[in-house]
């Protein structure tokens, strides 16, 4: 896969979950792929991440749902795009809510399709223009430092010594 093909399949996936379209939407990773959410976790396989689209996303947001990715960039395992996307809410308690969001994904490529997803989206702006109450922002915020702290990669990277402490001082 070259960086066309990646934009070309990063283009797919925002335009399948624009029409709240499920199995396509999954189409684009792997049978055993791992898609982290920044609000609704880990899914993992074809049909939790088509559930997440259509039955939770997609639950949530209206049909003005849109996703675009700018400035992929890809080296043929790996790629990152900045996004923005925005909708008008459907919670119950925020409905009629429009939000607009900025984000950052990382995109783990096997075979031509995402094996890996992770974004990282300011979701403290979402929630302020939901009118999300801050107790709840709080409560978000703390659930969410959960998961950092939790992941393997985080528990592997505070385990070792900081960078600055292995370098000889610079005379």
């Amino acid at each position: 896969m070259n960086t066309q093909e990646f934009t070309s399949l990063l283009e797919e996936m925002t335009l399948a979950a624009e029409a709240a379209d499920g199995e396509r939407f999954a189409r684009c990773f792997t049978e055993d792929a791992i898609y982290y959410d920044y609000i609704y976790g880990a899914h993992y396989g074809r049909k939790d991440i088509a559930h997440m689209l259509q039955n939770l996303f997609r639950r949530d947001a209206d049909n003005d749902y849109r996703w675009e990715m700018f400035d992929p960039v890809f080296d043929g395992r790996m790629g990152y795009a900045w996004s923005l996307s925005s909708f008008t809410s459907l919670v119950p308690q925020f409905k009629g809510n429009f939000v607009v969001i900025d984000g950052m994904s990382r995109f783990i490529i096997r075979d031509g399709l995402i094996t890996e997803y992770r974004e990282s989206v300011n979701g403290g702006v979402a929630m302020q223009q939901l009118g999300v109450e801050p107790a709840r922002m709080a409560k978000v915020f703390a659930r969410w430092t959960g998961w950092l702290k939790e992941r393997a990669e985080t528990v592997t990277y505070l385990s070792k010594q900081p960078n600055w402490r292995k370098r000889p001082p610079q005379s």
